[in-house]
Order: structure tokens, then sequence, then C-alpha cells
């Protein structure tokens, strides 16, 4: 069972002058998800090397049991500072695809030509696909083979446009992901602000905020089984 994992190269919260990147949580949960489940995990961005951490997923209040694990433990280290470019990955290498969020997947992967064309290709060959928080946000351009939106139709979550609210980012962001997923079609649901909560159709799997992280990380591996 081999997955990829693809992460954010940017490293910018807009205008704002402060720095954002990937969700500590959003990795390290799936990670051990994964990799205790005895998975084969790669982890991949659109510029390889590094991706950029955004440091507020690493304050005391938001580290977790998992987030600890992964800081304390060198294979994992060293693979999040060798991820792999997104270019020279080839979908048939991978059984399934999974994308941490954190704001910066929403100025990056969103538009790159790249992942757009991996997830659909992903989708196309049969195997699932799955995003947490913000990352449902790459779906944005993304098509199913019936030159549709990807999400027209499917059950889908995301981070809500009331968490949002909530982090004060509702004029930072490039877009909300909710309002996005409404308007490709998407039969979008939430839970409460920051509980978990996952949606499932077919092969996509989406995931609402940092907490759903594990849960649907846990229903990526329900597929693969």
């Amino acid at each position: 069972m081999k997955i990829l994992l693809v992460l954010t190269s940017h490293d910018r919260l807009g205008d704002t002058g402060e720095k954002t990147g990937f969700w500590l949580e959003e990795l390290a949960a799936p990670y051990y998800a994964f990799v205790d489940a005895g998975a084969q995990v790669t982890l991949a961005s659109p510029r390889g090397g590094q991706p950029p951490l955004d440091p507020k997923s690493n304050e005391t209040a938001f580290q977790t049991d998992t987030t600890r694990r992964f800081e304390a433990d060198a294979t994992a280290v060293a693979a999040l500072a060798t991820t792999r470019k997104l270019v020279d990955v080839e979908v048939a290498d991978f059984d399934a695809v999974f994308y941490p969020g954190g704001h910066g997947p929403l100025w990056d992967l969103a538009q790159d030509r790249t992942s757009i064309a991996l997830i659909e290709k992903t989708v196309a060959s049969g195997k699932p696909v799955a995003l947490v928080c913000h990352a449902p946000g790459v779906l944005r351009h993304v098509k199913g083979v019936d030159g549709k939106p990807l999400v027209n139709g499917k059950a889908v979550t995301g981070f809500s446009n009331a968490e949002e609210e909530a982090v004060g980012l509702t004029k930072i962001v490039p877009f909300l992901v909710e309002d996005m997923l409404k308007a490709n079609g998407g039969i979008y649901s939430s839970g409460a602000d920051w509980q978990s909560h996952v949606a499932v159709d077919g092969l996509l799997i989406t995931g609402q905020n940092p907490g759903s992280s594990e849960a649907t990380a846990r229903a990526l591996l329900k597929q693969l089984s």
C-alpha cells in the first residue's frame, strides 16, 4: 500500500507579512495513521525539498501527541525535509493521494496544473483522493471524467466559512473553501466548528478541519482495504 502526501510550497499569508504553509497536525495525524497501518508514505510538494510549516500550527495550543511524535521522529523529519517535486511524481506509483491543509494550498496547489492533473488522473484510475481542512480548496479547478467540476453533485466538506471567520482570515484568503465547493456544485456539509467531520463520496474523501485529520485518513484506509 503506497500513499502520496502532497504539501504546499507557499509560505506567505496574503499581504499580511505573516507566514503560512501546511498545518502540522494535518500532516502528522494522517502520516502515522498510514505508517502504523503498514503503508509506504511518500511526501511531495510543488517545489520539492522542505515545505513551509505554518508557525501557528506548532504553538503549544495546537500541538498533539502525533505532532510531538512527528517532531521527535528522525525518519519523518528527514522525509519532510526532502519532499519530491510534484512534477516528478507518477500516479501509477501510488494507491491513493492525501492532501493536508493549512492556508498555503489556497495560493499554490489550487492553481497548480501539475496538482490538478494528478488528482484528475488519480480519480480516473479508480484510486481515492482525500483532502482535509483547507486542502479541499485544491479541487477548485479539478474536473471529473465528465468534464464537470470533480465535486459537482458529490458530498463534500472543508474548512467552513464560520471557522475562517473565527480565525479572522475571511478577507485575507484568495477564496473561501466552503463557498468554492458550493459554487462548483458540491453538496457541502459541516459539523460543529473544530469538531471532526468527514464526507465520503465514492473516491473523494474530504475532512472539515484539523480535528478531522485522523478520521479522514482512516476513511482513506477503509477505501484501500
